[in-house]
C-alpha cells in the first residue's frame, strides 16, 4: 500500500464544514435558511476548536514528535488547521456582509447601527440599556498579571481601554465604540483596561422599534455588545473611554476523566466540567477594528500565538443567527415545513406491542415520527404486563419524555435499568442531572463501563404474555432525543425477534454487570466483535470478487477514519468490488486512485436534515446483508466505545432500507463527490436531466405511503366484536 493513501482527519473535517458553509451561499435556499447555515458553521467550528484543536494542543505538550497516519506532525497539523480555519471564517463573514445581511435587511430584518439610527430607535435602545443592562452587567478592572479574570470559554466579553487616571472628559468619536486609537494618543503604560462579561441572562439579540421605514412588520434589532459599547462610558463615570472591543475566548474542552483515579465517577465528571470552564485557551476572536494596543494586551494576557488570533470583520459568534431564523412572521423566508408522519403500519388505536408483534417495524426519521419510540416506552411504563425496561441513554433532551416515562415505570413497580453515559461530551451536566433524578424515582442507574463510552442505542422491554416472556426491542442509529430527532436523519428498528431479543439482553447485562459478554448470535458489539464483523464482511466481498463473483459494498456513515478498515476497502477495490460510500463528514480514504481505489466512490449529502444514520449493505453472494449501527468506522467507535451492529433480517424492512440507501446516490442537487485529493465537487445537473434531492424524495415517498394507508383505513369497514364475558 502507498504511504500517502490517507487524508488527514482534521483537514477532512474542515472540508465538511466548508460544504456546510456553501449552503449559506446557495441562492436557491430561502434567506433565513442561508443565515441558519452560517450559524451552523460557526457552531461547528466552535466545537472543532474546543475538541480537536484542544486535543492536538495537549498532544503537542506531551509528545510533539508523534505523527498522524498521513505523516503530519502535531505542529504541522495545527498550522494547516489554522490556515484553513481562517479561510473559512473569511468566507463566512464575506457572505454575511455582502449577501445574507443585506437581503435580510431588504426583507425587514435589520441590524441597527446605533450611530446612524433615528431618534426614536436611539431613545428605545438607551431605555433598554438603562432598564435591562447597566443594572445587570458588572465591569472588572484587569491587567496582564494575576488580576486578569478567568473568563469562561465561548462567553462574549467587551474589553474597554481607558486613559489612566482619566478626567471624565468626552473622548473624540473616532476613539470610541471599537474604533482604532492613534498610536500617539498615549504611551503603553498610560492605559487602563476593564472587561465587561456579557453573560447569558440577557438575550444577545435586542429587539428595537420597527420604524426605519414606517413598516410595522419590520424586525429591527441590535446586538447586546453593540448596545454595551455604545453606552460603555456609563460603566466608568469619571474615566475617559478610548476603545471598546468585543472578544471571545475558546478554551480546550478535550479534558478526559482519569477513571483509574476517580473513585466517584459522578464527582469526577463534575470536576471535568469545572476544569473545562477554565482550561487553556486555543482561540481568541476579536473585532477587526481593535487597535494594536488592544490586540497586544489580550494576546499577552491570554498567552496566545499568531495562529490563535482571529480578527473578525463583523459580529462575533454567528450563532445569534439561530434567533433570527426562529422569528415569528417571516415564514416565507424559511423552508416550507415538512411535518413528520406516522408509519403506515402504526395505528393510534392499537398498542405498539401489537404492531411490533405483527412483524418487524422500520422507521426512517425525521420523515416518520419519533414519537412512536416515545410512545412505546410510555405505554410500557403503565402496562401491567411489562416487567422490566432496560435502556441506554447517551444524549437526551432538556425535558425528556423518555426519562419521565422511565421514572413513571419505576414508580409503578417495574424493574427499570438505565445506562446513563456521563462521559457524553457537552451533555455531561444534563446526564448527571437525569441520573440523579432517575435514581430518586427508583431507577437502577449504571454509569457505563470504566474506560469506555457507552454509545449504543437500544431499549429492551420485557413483557409477560400468554405464550410466555416476550422481549420487545428498539434499536436505533440516533439518540433518544425527541428534539434532535426532528433534525437528524436516523433509522429505528422495532422487533420482538427471539434471537435479537436474547442478544440484546445478554449485551445489556454484560455492560451493567461489567462482565465478559457471551458470544452473541446475531448482534455484534464494540469493542469486542464489531470490528471483526465489519472486516469479515468487507473481506468476504473481496474474496468473492477474486473468485470471479460480483462484489458490492454500500455504506452510509458519519465518518470513515479507521486505517485498518480503509486498507480493507482498498484491497476490496483492487479485487474489483464496487464500493459506494455516503460519508457525511470526515473521510480519510482517497477514492478513485488508479491501482488503489478505482472502484470506490465517496459522496456527501448536506441538506436541511443532518445525515446521521449508519447503514451498511454487502451483496454477500446474492444473500444480501443489510445492517444498521450506532458506530462510525473510526478507531474510537470500534475500539474505545460500546457500540452495536444490528442485522435487518425482515425482508420487507431490509428492502425498504436498501432502497432508502440507494436514493442518496441519485442525489444531484445537494450531493458532493469527493476527489482524490480530499476536496469535494458539488454534483450538478444540466439540460433535461431530472433534478433529484434525496431528502425531498424520501419525504415525498413516505408521506405518500402514509396518505394511501389513511385512505385505505377510511374506506375499510371495521366491525366491533362482542367480547367474551
Amino acid at each position: 500500500m502507498p504511504v500517502d493513501r490517507f487524508i488527514n482527519r482534521e483537514l477532512s473535517w474542515l472540508e465538511f464544514n466548508q460544504r456546510v458553509l456553501e449552503q449559506a451561499a446557495n441562492e436557491s435556499l430561502p434567506i433565513l435558511e442561508r443565515a441558519k447555515f452560517l450559524a451552523i458553521t460557526s457552531s461547528n467550528l466552535d466545537e472543532f476548536m474546543m475538541v480537536r484543536v484542544g486535543g492536538l494542543r495537549l498532544q503537542k505538550q506531551q509528545n510533539k514528535s508523534v505523527v498522524d497516519p498521513v505523516g503530519l506532525t502535531v505542529t504541522q497539523q495545527l498550522h494547516w488547521i489554522a490556515k484553513k480555519a481562517h479561510s473559512i471564517v473569511k468566507r463566512q463573514y464575506r457572505l454575511l456582509r455582502e449577501d445574507v445581511q443585506p437581503q435580510l435587511s431588504d426583507f425587514g430584518i435589520r441590524h441597527v447601527d446605533l450611530s446612524q439610527c433615528s431618534e426614536n430607535i436611539a431613545d428605545a435602545a438607551e431605555a433598554r440599556f438603562h432598564t435591562d443592562i447597566v443594572n445587570v452587567l458588572s465591569p472588572q478592572s484587569v491587567a496582564i498579571d494575576w488580576s486578569f479574570p478567568l473568563l469562561q470559554g465561548l462567553g462574549l466579553q467587551v474589553c474597554v481601554r481607558m486613559v489612566a487616571g482619566g478626567t471624565g472628559n468626552l473622548v473624540p468619536e473616532h476613539l470610541r465604540a471599537g474604533q482604532k486609537a492613534d498610536e500617539t494618543d498615549a504611551a503603553d503604560d498610560e492605559w487602563d483596561y476593564a472587561v465587561i462579561p456579557l453573560g447569558k441572562s440577557i438575550s444577545r439579540v435586542v429587539p428595537l422599534p420597527g420604524d426605519l421605514d414606517g413598516s410595522e412588520s419590520a424586525h429591527n434589532y441590535v446586538l447586546l455588545e453593540d448596545l454595551v459599547m455604545h453606552h460603555a462610558k456609563e460603566f466608568f463615570p469619571g474615566r475617559d473611554v478610548v476603545e471598546c472591543v468585543p472578544f471571545r475566548l475558546t478554551r480546550n474542552a478535550d479534558i478526559q476523566l482519569r477513571e483509574d483515579e476517580a473513585a466517584d465517577l459522578l464527582g469526577g465528571m463534575e470536576e471535568v466540567l469545572e476544569g473545562r470552564r477554565y482550561s487553556g485557551a486555543v482561540r481568541l476572536e476579536y473585532s477587526a477594528t481593535a487597535s494594536p494596543e488592544m490586540i497586544a494586551f489580550l494576546r499577552e494576557a491570554l498567552s496566545l500565538g499568531d495562529d490563535d488570533l482571529f480578527p473578525i470583520d463583523g459580529p462575533l459568534d454567528l450563532t445569534y443567527l439561530f434567533a433570527l431564523h426562529g422569528l415569528d412572521g417571516f415564514e416565507a423566508l424559511r423552508d416550507p415545513n415538512w411535518p413528520a408522519v406516522p408509519n403506515p403500519r402504526i395505528d393510534a388505536a392499537e398498542p405498539m406491542f401489537s404492531t411490533i408483534a405483527a412483524g418487524d417495524l422500520l422507521l426512517v426519521h425525521p420523515y416518520e415520527r419519533f414519537d412512536s419510540v416515545v410512545r412505546l416506552i410510555e405505554e410500557a411504563a403503565v402496562d401491567p404486563d411489562v416487567l422490566a425496561i432496560k435502556q441506554v441513554l447517551y444524549r437526551t433532551s432538556k425535558k425528556s419524555p423518555i426519562v419521565a416515562a422511565l421514572e413513571r415505570a419505576a414508580e409503578n413497580g417495574k424493574y427499570v435499568s438505565a445506562i446513563v453515559e456521563l462521559k457524553a461530551r457537552f451533555d455531561e451536566a444534563r446526564n448527571i442531572e437525569w441520573a440523579r433524578e432517575m435514581e430518586r424515582a427508583g431507577v437502577q442507574v449504571i454509569y457505563g463501563v470504566r474506560g469506555l463510552k457507552t454509545h449504543a442505542k437500544v431499549c429492551i422491554i420485557v413483557r409477560r404474555e400468554p405464550q410466555g416472556i416476550v422481549r420487545y426491542v428498539h434499536f436505533g442509529t440516533g439518540n433518544y432525543n425527541e428534539v434532535t430527532a426532528n433534525l437528524y436523519s436516523d433509522v429505528s428498528l422495532f422487533t420482538c425477534d427471539d434471537v435479537l431479543g436474547a442478544d440484546a439482553s445478554a449485551f445489556f447485562n454484560a455492560v451493567t454487570g461489567a462482565s465478559q459478554p457471551r458470544q452473541l448470535r446475531e448482534l455484534s458489539s464494540a469493542p469486542t466483535t464489531l470490528r471483526n464483523r465489519v472486516m469479515e464482511l468487507i473481506e468476504g466481498e473481496t474474496e468473492r470478487a477474486r473468485q470471479g463473483q460480483k462484489g458490492e459494498i454500500i455504506a452510509k456513515l458519519n465518518a470513515l477514519a479507521d486505517p485498518k478498515v480503509i486498507d480493507a476497502l482498498y484491497r476490496a477495490s483492487q479485487a474489483g468490488v464496487r464500493i459506494r460510500l455516503n460519508i457525511r463528514g470526515v473521510c480519510c480514504l482517497k477514492p478513485g486512485v488508479e491501482g488503489l481505489s478505482e472502484t470506490i466512490e465517496v459522496y456527501s449529502i448536506v441538506d436541511r436534515f443532518l445525515e446521521h444514520a449508519r447503514v451498511l449493505y454487502f451483496r454477500h453472494g446474492g444473500d444480501e446483508q443489510v445492517l444498521i449501527s450506532s458506530a462510525d468506522w473510526m478507531p474510537r467507535n470500534l475500539d474505545r466505545r460500546i457500540e452495536l451492529l444490528i442485522p435487518v433480517n425482515d425482508p420487507t424492512c431490509r428492502e425498504r432500507l436498501l432502497e432508502t440507501l440507494k436514493t442518496y446516490f441519485r442525489d444531484n442537487t445537494h450531493c458532493w463527490k469527493m476527489q482524490q485529493d480530499g476536496s469535494y465537487k458539488k454534483r450538478s445537473v444540466s439540460g433535461k436531466v431530472e433534478r433529484v434531492r434525496s431528502q425531498r424524495v424520501l419525504y415525498d415517498e413516505i408521506t405518500k405511503a402514509f396518505r394511501e394507508a389513511e385512505m385505505n383505513r377510511r374506506t375499510t369497514f371495521e366491525t366491533h366484536q362482542a367480547q367474551d364475558s
